[in-house]
């Protein structure tokens, strides 16, 4: 029996260099909204923050074949050297020639093509490390080294802004990711044979790319879950992002209250994959899948009907725990079913789905508040997130599928 995950030091330089480089994008975020306010309109800023989201979208299925033909190890280092250097290079000319909408519009835009390439290789990078079952614990201690990015890198942010200005804080976003280089050279992987691996003279990119659909397709468990994640990302994203925000101004809450109902789901989402890093394991993951969707819906479409904030905030806290569940033993089904040659692939198209079909409902979901009211839109958007769960409770592959023991 291997090495557990939480105790190996290759999987925690790994888990190192990927807190580092999370650390460094919330830095990076905060500066770059900081420095398009200080250039332009909120308007233009707005654009500036929204700009990456097109390549990293369009490109992301690429991102996918470029991770499994040239192993995702060496992509991640690439792309985090990548975006160090245009970090740091923004960073001297925001301080030698004060702030600018096309150097930051340039930024996210070689951040949203890096991001492209870059997420379906951390995507494939795990199941390279430490064995399969172990590959569950992982998701446990990524979603916590995500939840720990969240918390502390906005605050390092206003700090670097308050310090150095947006230079300061992309001199200090850059720094962040540059740690993740050494680290992830000092990475051992496990190299797959090179007849299971796709590449240059043997295939080519778009045949690759087409091999990755039909086997997602052909997969008894992961056509399914694609479709659960879908439907659950496009019902949750909606009320998150557009509804909590009106329901805290038309409830009187204010940003603070606002601040208390997230607060109560990143601790119940942290709950989950903190659950997961100690067990290593949860049986029968499918049938969890599909019940805690099910279970958060519910809670989702609960939320517009709670009149007092503490009993929101409890609401919330039930939802990031069922939510952060069901979304990490989806990430550890995603690792432990899929072969390993296509792990690439298969991380870009559920990254595709969540990072590229999820966001548009935001916009629908606002329209729909107006026109309809919020309980009415969170009660749809509950059921659009529930139909996930179904999904994963009446397709057999999917209820019945289990993390290595």
């Amino acid at each position: 029996m291997g090495r557990a995950a939480h105790r190996d030091p290759n999987v925690l330089r790994w888990l190192t260099a990927y807190t580092s480089s999370m650390l460094g994008d919330g830095v990076y975020y905060i500066a770059l909204s900081w420095a398009a306010v200080q250039a332009g309109s909120p308007a233009q800023a707005g654009v500036v923050m929204s700009v990456s989201a097109l390549p990293r979208a369009v490109l992301m299925l690429g991102g996918g074949v470029l991770a499994d033909r040239l192993g995702p190890r060496r992509v991640v280092i690439g792309s985090d050297a990548v975006r160090c250097a245009a970090v740091l290079a923004v960073a001297a000319l925001l301080f030698l020639a004060g702030p600018g909408l096309w150097p930051l519009t340039l930024l996210a835009l070689v951040f949203g093509t890096v991001d492209a390439v870059f997420m379906p290789a951390v995507g494939a990078l795990p199941a390279r490390l430490t064995a399969k079952d172990q590959l569950a614990r992982v998701q446990g201690m990524r979603g916590l080294a995500i939840r720990f990015s969240t918390v502390i890198g906005a605050p390092l942010g206003g700090i670097g802004v308050a310090v150095g200005g947006a230079s300061g804080a992309f001199l200090l976003a850059g720094l962040l990711i540059a740690v993740s280089v050494p680290l992830l050279i000092c990475v051992r992987v496990r190299e797959l044979p090179q007849d299971d691996l796709p590449g240059p003279g043997r295939t080519t990119a778009l045949s690759d790319l087409a091999a990755g659909l039909r086997y997602i397709r052909g997969h008894r468990v992961l056509a399914p879950l694609m479709l659960a994640i879908a439907l659950g990302d496009l019902g949750f994203v909606g009320p998150l992002n557009v509804g909590l925000t009106l329901l805290a101004e038309q409830r009187g809450w204010g940003a603070s209250g606002m601040g208390w109902v997230l607060a109560g789901f990143g601790a119940g989402a942290g709950a989950a994959s903190l659950l997961l890093t100690v067990r290593g394991r949860v049986p029968r993951a499918g049938l969890v899948i599909g019940c805690a969707c099910v279970t958060g819906a519910v809670a989702i479409g609960a939320l517009a009907f709670v009149p007092a904030l503490a009993a929101v905030v409890g609401v919330a806290l039930a939802v990031g725990l069922l939510a952060g569940l069901s979304g990490a033993l989806c990430g550890a089904l995603l690792q432990t079913g899929a072969d390993p040659a296509y792990l690439g692939r298969v991380t870009a198209v559920s990254g595709l789905v969540s990072l590229g079909l999820a966001p548009l409902s935001m916009p629908f979901a606002a329209a729909a508040i107006g026109a309809w009211g919020l309980g009415p839109v969170f009660v749809v958007s509950a059921a659009v997130c529930g139909l996930g769960g179904v999904v994963a409770l009446v397709v057999p592959g999917l209820r019945r599928a289990e993390l290595p023991g």
